[in-house]
């Protein structure tokens, strides 16, 4: 920027502080990525959430990448207090160093927020603070003792305590998401039921389910390997001061071209920052019997 533009944006700033006008300052937020990449493709499904979050106008976003399969993790130690929010783009099961594991439960304990995205729910079995966080999570030898399957029975929340594995899904397909709670902020104005493009759905999670709130659904259909269950797709969790949003969709790039899972990203994460949802919801958001795509480019 030339020195003619400088003065120019100054001029603009001060004209609007003294008008009345505030400039926030955007959210600062990290997508922390990396590690098992054979199954969930972090590297070419980092961008496209950074660029999902850029479009907002409302983040600042940089991203975080873990040492590589095989690497040492002892110097890995973001310092998440730069930040109102991480987004998890994360699957391993190898431990961070204990410094790293109490910085990141400090950062949410104290009011920073967690987006848990598609295969971040796969990752730390054992971690039990972790899973607390996530609320649902599936695979790597998840099972009974992990925690509850949450069905949903009569209008109600049911905790399924039954043996069973924790995390399947069957064949990518289209399915109906159901709103279970439309009064939420993210939730709020989306209709009541709409249709998602082909992709995976996440079914038979379990996990402590501590503090959580179901946003929205959908039926996993045994004709397709489904669990015959209405699965959660969305949900959040309270954890100390912070809030945690987990989405299950999005699996590869393909499938994140979906606007239903663009649209609650972005809310998503707007509301696990700050509380509140500020977007609106676009134009051209997936009706009942339509699903809707954006080309990526």
């Amino acid at each position: 920027m030339n020195k003619k533009a400088r003065t120019l944006s100054a001029a603009i700033l001060l004209l609007l502080l003294f008008s009345g006008w505030s400039v926030a300052a955007p959210i600062q937020a990290m997508i922390l990525d990396g590690r098992q990449a054979k199954s969930h493709d972090w590297v070419t499904t980092t961008p496209l959430l950074k660029k999902y979050l850029d479009a907002t106008g409302l983040f600042a976003v940089e991203v975080v990448t873990a040492p590589a399969l095989g690497q040492d993790l002892s110097g890995f130690n973001p310092d998440f207090s730069k930040y109102q929010v991480v987004v998890l783009n994360y699957d391993d099961d190898q431990p961070w160093p204990q410094a790293t594991q109490d910085a990141f439960l400090r950062f949410v304990r104290n009011g920073g927020g967690v987006v848990v995205y598609h295969a971040a729910n796969n990752a730390f079995p054992k971690w039990t603070a972790y899973n607390e966080i996530i609320g649902l999570g599936g695979w790597r030898g998840r099972n009974e003792q992990s925690g509850p399957y949450v069905r949903f029975k009569e209008g109600k929340v049911v905790l399924d305590r039954s043996p069973g594995r924790g995390g399947s899904h069957g064949p990518q397909d289209s399915f109906m998401i159901e709103v279970w709670n439309a009064k939420h902020p993210i939730m709020k104005g989306l209709p009541p039921k709409w249709m998602s493009s082909k992709d995976e759905l996440y079914d038979r999670l379990r996990g402590p389910a501590y503090n959580l709130d179901v946003l929205a659904t959908a039926y996993s259909d045994p004709a397709k390997k489904g669990s015959g269950e209405r699965e959660p797709v969305f949900f959040t969790i309270r954890y100390g001061k912070g809030r945690v949003f987990q989405t299950i969709l999005g699996h590869s790039v393909a499938n994140m071209r979906d606007v239903g899972f663009i649209t609650t990203l972005q809310r998503g994460t707007e509301w696990a920052a700050t509380g509140k949802v500020t977007q609106k919801v676009p134009a051209d958001f997936p009706k009942e019997n339509t699903e809707s795509l954006r080309e990526v480019k």
